[in-house]
């Protein structure tokens, strides 16, 4: 398959939504799509593949009406040829059906290599965690969102299998993958490369991998180079009232990487009092949880914070670092809790009005992972800073200028006046860290603070985290991003979460 190009225009009710000319993706190639959240990579992915509703859109593809392009033999035999990985598995898996069952519906049934595609998806050698998992009718609680995406894994792999199968395929395949490790940590991120990576040398087929890791990059350039001239890397930006994509050049992030770890090298040892100190062991959910020093876990270790220290903890999806990180700010209750947090000792019978009064917004603050449930969506952008506890009060020029710290100057006319429901998501994300930074506490909670962001925000917030390092702030970080963080956080400001 040649280079697809497409002219899109989508708009609701007569407002745009996304314009592009010249979304192309180059075929038997693998190209690597970043941007910040809400820019639109997910809506016109689907637009191409022909999955969005032209009762609910005006869409256009390449100058004809998107029913016309729905009935086209090019969308069919693309449909029939290839695959979509949603961004949210829960969205194509169907809760009525066993996952086992899913995985043998329709033309999958004929697809080879079932359990070898499992096993790796799962670094197993056994089919022991399989059977826990096949049975499962999927909830949003079970299975966890890192096993049904990889579920969905599996079957875009068996359909790649399908078409690896053809002797010599003359019709059109796209293997879309929109945000497909999002619930996975690097371990099992780098399984699935490997594996999409191997299939795709067996015969080059044409992918579409959108994302927001940008540590793929990483990944790709120590274990993959022979690839690299088969690899696009594009990223989709807004220029006026337009989308426009962009080649992003590896190097840029490679080169900010080592400049990062060369700073830490160079940064002095954090000094004083801890502003946090929790003991090493509680229970919630049912569950022991232990805070280690080492990766396997063996000894529980107290979790210590000094001002001018920057702690990082590890563990895998739906261990419960975010529950630790709520359990920190009094917003999740658990047995056996014991914190010193700036001078106050806190517990699991602490009141609640204890935690509203002395914690909340005076002495830690928390960026929540999800920007949409930690945000007033029907504020605007200027009362997320009027309903801060700060002095002085927060003025529209004091708040301009703050919003530069992390939005591209000028700010458009009425910015301040936008509500936070019609924020992209990228823009959601930098107004969520902003609040949080302009709290200014003694400790700062950092959960995915990088989400959903491109490349020049992702440069920008780190920037603003080593101001706060700098001034003295104690900062604990959750993320999945472990290459970019690994890079600025040495090994002795590195915790384990372990839960059994």
């Amino acid at each position: 398959m040649s280079k697809l190009t497409f002219d899109i225009e989508i708009a609701k009710q007569g407002r745009p939504i996304v314009s592009i000319e010249q979304f192309d993706i180059p075929g038997q190639k693998i190209t690597f799509l970043f941007g910040e959240s809400g820019i639109g990579k997910t809506i016109l992915s689907k637009a191409l593949f022909g999955l969005l509703d032209p009762t609910r859109l005006n869409i256009r593809i390449n100058d004809q009406p998107y029913q016309a392009y729905l009935q086209g033999e090019f969308l069919r035999q693309m449909q029939r040829n290839g695959f979509f990985v949603f961004q949210e598995p829960s969205t194509h898996l169907n809760p009525l059906m066993p996952l086992e069952e899913q995985l043998r519906e329709g033309s999958l049934g004929r697809a080879t290599e079932r359990r070898e595609i499992l096993r790796r998806l799962w670094d197993t050698s056994s089919d022991a965690p399989l059977r826990r998992i096949l049975p499962v009718y999927p909830k949003p609680y079970r299975p966890s969102g890192g096993e049904k995406q990889r579920i969905l894994l599996a079957m875009a792999f068996l359909k790649i299998n399908l078409y690896l199968a053809q002797k010599a395929p003359s019709e059109p395949a796209l293997f879309v993958f929109d945000e497909p490790t999002g619930n996975l940590d690097d371990h099992f991120r780098n399984r699935f490369l490997a594996l999409l990576l191997e299939k795709f040398r067996q015969r080059p087929f044409t992918i579409l991998l959108i994302t927001h890791d940008y540590s793929m990059i990483g990944e790709v350039h120590r274990a993959h180079r022979d690839l690299l001239s088969r690899m696009v890397f594009r990223e989709l930006c807004r220029k006026e009232d337009r989308l426009i994509l962009r080649d992003f050049a590896p190097k840029v992030y490679l080169r900010w990487l080592e400049s990062a770890k060369k700073r830490k090298k160079g940064a002095g040892k954090p000094g004083g009092a801890p502003v946090l100190e929790m003991a090493g062991e509680y229970r919630v959910f049912g569950r022991r949880m232990r805070i280690c020093r080492d990766p396997e876990g063996r000894k529980p270790a107290p979790l210590r914070i000094h001002p001018g220290e920057i702690v990082y903890v590890k563990a895998a999806s739906g261990v419960g670092k975010t529950t630790l990180a709520k359990i920190i700010m009094g917003l999740q209750p658990c047995e056996g809790l014991r914190l010193r947090l700036g001078g106050l000792d806190l517990g699991d019978g602490t009141p609640r009005k204890v935690w509203q009064k002395e914690v909340w917004g005076r002495r830690a603050g928390m960026v929540f992972q999800h920007a949409d449930e930690a945000l007033n969506l029907n504020a605007t952008v200027k009362e997320v800073f009027t309903g801060l506890p700060l002095r002085p009060r927060p003025t529209p020029g004091s708040i301009r200028k703050r919003l530069q710290e992390l939005f591209d100057p000028p700010l458009e006319e009425g910015f301040l006046s936008r509500k936070v429901a019609y924020l992209s998501g990228g823009q959601k994300q930098r107004l969520n860290l902003l609040r949080t930074f302009a709290l200014d506490t003694e400790l700062l909670i950092l959960d995915e603070p990088l989400n959903g962001l491109d490349f020049e925000s992702i440069r920008k917030v780190m920037g603003v985290i080593q101001q706060k390092q700098s001034a003295g702030r104690a900062i604990l970080l959750i993320s999945h991003n472990e290459e970019i963080f690994d890079a600025v956080v040495p090994p002795e400001s590195v915790y384990y979460l372990h839960g059994e």
